[in-house]
C-alpha cells in the first residue's frame, strides 16, 4: 500500500520527536485518524473531552517540557474550539503546532457542511505561520516550517489539511520550478548576545546604583545560576513575574516573590524603593507596579527585540539569550560592599512570610483558603509540578506557595483565561510522567471544564510512572475573583445571580470516575488531607470547602480600591458583615509584624 498524506504527517511528527498529539476526532481529520491506526498509535493520540482542552494540554506540555506541543482537531467547530488554548500559547510565548482539518477541496466555496474560512479564523492567533496544504508535495516544507517557526518565535502555528488530501498518496517535492523542498528536523539553540559596547553600558548603569532590584520572568529559567551571581555581586533583591515564579527558590532570603496585583508586599517595596532596575526575560505588563518612571535607571535583557523596552523607560536594552548575556555581563560588575540595601530586602521578605503564616491561621467559615496552600508548602515534594487556574485561587498560588528544589509551576499568565488548570496538569504528566503534579483550581473553573477532564485523567493514568495527579478544588460556590473585582474596582455589591455557583460534590464525582476523592470542611483536616493525597499512588480530587470572603488583599491596596469596597458594602452586599470581619482579621495580621 502506498504512503498516504496522513501517514506521512505522522512519520514526520515522529522524526520531530513528537510522542503524543492532543486532540479530538472528527470527519475533517478522518484520514489522519486512520493513519494513527496504521501507525500503531505512534505518536499517541491523547483524546480530551473538548478541543479547547486539547490545545490547553498541548500548551501545558510545551511549558513543562520545553518541547513543541502538538494538537489536532477537525474542521469547522473543532477548529474553532482550539482558539482559546492557542491564544493562551500565543500570549505566553509557548511553541504549539495545531494540525486542523478542512472541508474537501472539491466542496470549498460551496457553503458545505462545517466549511469555515480557517485562514481568516487563525490569521491572528497563528500570525507567525499559517498555511493550508493543497497538494502533497507541499507537506515537508509546510510541516517543518510550522515546527521551526513555532520554536524560533515561541508561538503557535497552524497547518490546515483538507479532508480529501489526507487520504491521497504522498508525493515528495521534485527538483523543479514551483516545488519547495525541506531539510530533516533539527533542534534550535539560541545563543544570541548583544554587542560588547552595550553590555559595558549596562554594567556602568548597575555600578552606579546603590539599591538594585531585579525582575525575572520565564525567559530567565535557563539562567538561574547567572541571575543569582548578579544578585550576589550587586546586592540586589529579586522579584518574580508570575510566569517566572518557578525560576528561583522562595527559600532564598532576598527573593521577594511574585510582583503585581497578585504579588507580595516585599516585591512592592523592592520596586518602590530601588534606584536601579534589571529586568531579565520578563514582559510583565503592569508598569504601575514598577518604579516611578523618573526613579530608577534600568537595563533589560530579552531574547525578543520586538518586546524589549516597552514596559519601562529602560536606558540600556540588551537583545540576547539571558544566560549568554549575563555570562558576558558578570565579569564587568563590581561587588558592592555596602549590603544595607540587601539587609533591608531580606528583613522585608522574612516579615512577609511571617505575615502569610499568620493570615493563613486566621479562622474562617468553613476554612481559610490561604491555609490550604501554606499547608501544601510545608509538604510538597521538591520535584512537584504545580498548575494554577484563573480566579481567586491564583492569589494563593502566587503569594502563599513557596517554591523550592526542582519544582515547576505555571498558569495562563497573560490571557488569564479560566479553565487551563486541569488540562495543563494533564500536559505536565505527559511531559514528566515520573513527577507528582498538583492543580490548584477554583470551583468555577472546575465546573467550566475541569470535571470533564477528570475522565481524561482516569483514562491515561496507567501511562504515568508516578500516578499522583492531585486536583485541589477551592469550593466556595462563588465566582470569587470577579466578585472581589466588583467590590474593589467597581464599588458594586456582589450580584448573586451571576456570581453564585451550583453546589457540586467534587470528591463524590471523582469516585464515580474511578479516582480517589477527599472532602473536608474543617481547618484541622487540611494537613492530613495533603498527607493522604501525596501518599496515594493514584490521581486524587480534593474537595475543600473554603470561605469566599477571605480577601485577596493587594500588596498595596490603593485609596480608590478601599473606597470602592466600602461603597459595595453600603450598597447592600449580601455578605457585608462577614466580609468586613474577615477582612479586618486578615489585614490585622499584616499590622502585627
Amino acid at each position: 500500500m502506498s504512503l498516504q498524506v496522513g501517514d506521512y504527517v505522522l512519520q514526520r511528527l515522529r522524526e520531530w520527536g513528537v510522542e503524543q498529539v492532543f486532540g479530538y476526532p472528527g470527519d475533517g481529520i478522518n484520514g489522519l485518524v486512520a493513519a494513527f491506526g496504521r501507525a500503531d498509535n505512534r505518536p499517541r493520540f491523547v483524546q480530551a473531552r473538548h478541543e479547547e482542552m486539547s490545545a490547553f494540554q498541548a500548551t501545558g506540555f510545551a511549558k513543562f517540557s520545553g518541547e513543541v506541543g502538538v494538537c489536532t482537531a477537525t474542521s469547522g467547530p473543532g477548529a474553532i474550539h482550539l482558539l482559546n488554548g492557542l491564544y493562551d500559547a500565543k500570549l505566553d510565548h509557548v511553541p504549539v503546532v495545531a494540525i486542523v482539518g478542512q472541508t474537501a477541496r472539491s466542496a470549498m466555496g460551496g457553503s458545505y457542511q462545517q466549511e469555515v474560512d480557517l485562514q481568516s479564523l487563525f490569521k491572528d492567533v497563528a500570525s507567525d505561520y499559517l498555511v493550508e496544504v493543497n497538494v502533497a508535495s507541499q507537506l515537508p516544507n509546510a510541516l517543518d516550517r510550522a515546527f521551526r517557526t513555532s520554536m524560533a518565535r515561541r508561538a503557535p502555528t497552524v497547518l490546515i489539511l483538507p479532508a480529501d488530501l489526507q487520504e491521497e498518496p504522498y508525493e515528495p517535492p521534485e527538483h523543479a520550478f514551483k516545488q519547495v523542498p525541506s531539510s530533516p528536523p533539527s533542534s534550535q539553540h539560541t545563543t544570541l548576545t548583544p554587542p560588547a559596547a552595550e553590555i559595558e553600558r549596562a554594567a556602568e548603569v548597575l555600578a552606579r546604583g546603590s539599591r538594585v532590584a531585579m525582575l525575572i520572568g520565564q525567559g530567565a529559567r535557563g539562567a538561574a545560576a547567572e541571575v543569582l551571581e548578579v544578585a550576589e555581586i550587586t546586592g540586589a533583591g529579586i522579584a518574580k513575574a508570575l510566569l517566572g515564579k518557578d525560576v528561583l527558590s522562595d527559600e532564598l532570603p532576598f527573593v521577594t516573590g511574585s510582583i503585581g496585583l497578585l504579588g507580595t508586599r516585599p516585591s512592592y517595596e523592592l520596586m518602590r524603593d530601588c534606584d536601579t532596575l534589571l529586568i531579565v526575560g520578563s514582559n510583565f505588563p503592569y508598569s504601575q507596579f514598577l518604579p516611578d518612571f523618573d526613579q530608577a535607571r534600568a537595563v533589560q535583557i530579552d531574547i525578543d527585540g520586538a518586546l524589549i523596552g516597552m514596559r519601562y523607560p529602560t536606558e540600556v536594552n540588551l537583545v540576547g539569550d539571558a544566560k549568554a548575556t549575563l555570562r558576558q555581563l558578570i565579569p564587568l560588575l563590581e561587588r558592592k560592599t555596602d549590603r544595607s540595601w540587601r539587609d533591608t530586602v531580606e528583613k522585608n521578605v522574612a516579615r512577609w512570610w511571617e505575615t502569610i503564616a499568620q493570615q493563613a491561621a486566621v479562622e474562617a467559615k468553613p476554612l481559610n483558603p490561604m491555609r490550604v496552600v501554606t499547608e501544601l508548602s510545608e509538604r510538597i515534594p521538591e520535584n512537584a509540578v504545580v498548575t494554577a487556574d484563573s480566579g481567586s485561587s491564583t492569589n494563593w498560588y502566587a503569594r502563599c506557595l513557596r517554591f523550592r528544589g526542582e519544582m515547576r509551576g505555571s498558569l495562563s499568565g497573560t490571557l488569564a483565561t479560566m479553565g487551563p488548570g486541569v488540562p495543563y496538569a494533564i500536559g505536565a504528566k505527559f511531559a514528566h510522567p515520573d513527577r507528582p503534579v498538583i492543580a490548584l483550581v477554583g470551583d468555577g473553573a472546575m465546573q467550566m471544564n475541569g470535571l470533564g477532564e477528570l475522565m481524561t485523567i482516569a483514562r491515561y493514568q496507567h501511562l504515568w510512572e508516578d500516578r499522583r495527579l492531585i486536583v485541589c478544588v477551592f469550593h466556595n460556590n462563588d465566582l470569587n475573583q470577579v466578585t472581589w473585582e466588583l467590590r474593589a474596582m467597581g464599588g458594586a455589591p456582589k450580584f448573586e445571580e451571576s456570581q453564585n455557583l451550583p453546589d457540586v460534590p467534587y470528591a463524590d464525582l471523582a469516585h464515580e470516575m474511578g479516582l480517589e476523592g477527599i472532602a473536608i470542611d474543617h481547618p484541622d483536616d487540611i494537613g492530613d488531607m495533603w498527607d493522604r493525597a501525596l501518599a496515594t499512588p493514584s490521581p486524587t480530587v480534593l474537595d475543600v470547602r473554603c470561605d469566599p470572603d477571605v480577601p485577596p488583599i493587594p500588596p498595596h491596596a490603593s485609596y480608590e480600591q478601599i473606597k470602592d469596597l466600602g461603597k459595595s458594602l453600603l450598597r447592600g452586599d449580601p455578605d457585608a458583615f462577614h466580609l468586613m470581619v474577615q477582612g479586618a482579621k486578615t489585614k490585622a495580621q499584616e499590622l502585627r509584624i
